[in-house]
């Protein structure tokens, strides 16, 4: 960032000035958002868009591995895993504003207050320098931008570079932990689900569609339709190839035009007057 401010304040064309001023406020709204947002998604949604324009700053400024790590990483990886675990856990706008370490505030304040300082020194030091070298000078060092990058990290860098590989692994297993649920009870298996619905007050298996009347729950006795006939997909196609399918008794088909015209079906019982 501060390599960037350094190349904005020398000669530059158009597209570059133009590239750097649209992304750089959007980057700093999408901080702002993210401090004065109230919900915990929303300001995870504005973080991803100041992470956004800063990989097309760094992209713009030759700088195109940073740019991909940035959006795959951090926009892509991080954040992600950040929002999974507050839709998975949920956090309420109420919960963010109760102190749970004690002290926290005071530490962010400090906090803040050192990265406020050195931000400032590292613009200052780069605008008042005499000799400014930008990053495509640096590129042609090591041979490229990959190449001067891990210069840094397997060099200068590396036990920093360490500690920010165990911060994440550290912030991924945090996560598993809050979105994880301790199971009181073995979880239910196909079978067991089965022998729940057979055993239980409900019907185990399909209902009969509207207009079926099903005479018995036996797969070999057939289903009536409203017209007295036989509806032919009630019995299995093997028992009806067996010769398996109980025949109809016109006993049923009467109690079906009885219970069609309105008549009482029951035994001793005639048409009503």
């Amino acid at each position: 960032m501060i390599v960037m401010l350094a190349d904005a304040a020398t000669e530059s064309s158009t597209g570059e000035q133009i590239v750097f001023w649209v992304t750089a406020v959007l980057a700093v709204a999408g901080a702002l958002g993210m401090v004065l947002s109230r919900k915990a998604v929303h300001s995870a949604l504005w973080i991803a868009l100041t992470m956004i324009n800063l990989a097309i700053m760094y992209v713009a400024n030759s700088a195109p591995f940073l740019g991909m790590v940035q959006i795959i990483v951090y926009t892509g990886a991080v954040m992600m895993l950040f929002l999974f675990v507050l839709m998975v856990v949920g956090v309420d706008s109420s919960d963010s504003l109760i102190e749970t370490i004690k002290g926290q505030r005071v530490a962010a304040l400090l906090l803040a207050l050192g990265m406020a300082i050195l931000i400032i020194w590292g613009i200052g030091n780069a605008l008042t320098e005499s000799r400014t070298v930008g990053l495509a000078s640096a590129n042609e060092e090591h041979g490229g931008n990959v190449q001067g990058i891990a210069n840094l990290i397997f060099t200068q860098y590396l036990l920093v570079f360490e500690l920010t590989s165990a911060l994440l692994i550290t912030a991924a297993m945090g996560a598993m932990v809050l979105a994880h649920r301790e199971r009181w009870k073995a979880r239910l298996t196909q079978r067991d689900l089965s022998i729940a619905r057979v055993r239980g007050p409900g019907h185990a298996g399909n209902l009969p569609n509207p207009g079926v009347f099903a005479r018995h729950n036996a797969v070999d006795t057939p289903a009536l339709l409203p017209d007295g006939g036989i509806s032919e997909i009630s019995v299995p196609a093997p028992v009806r190839a067996r010769g398996d399918e109980r025949p109809l008794d016109r006993v049923d088909i009467d109690e079906v035009r009885q219970i069609s015209e309105g008549e009482t079906a029951l035994p001793g019982e005639g048409k009503s007057e």
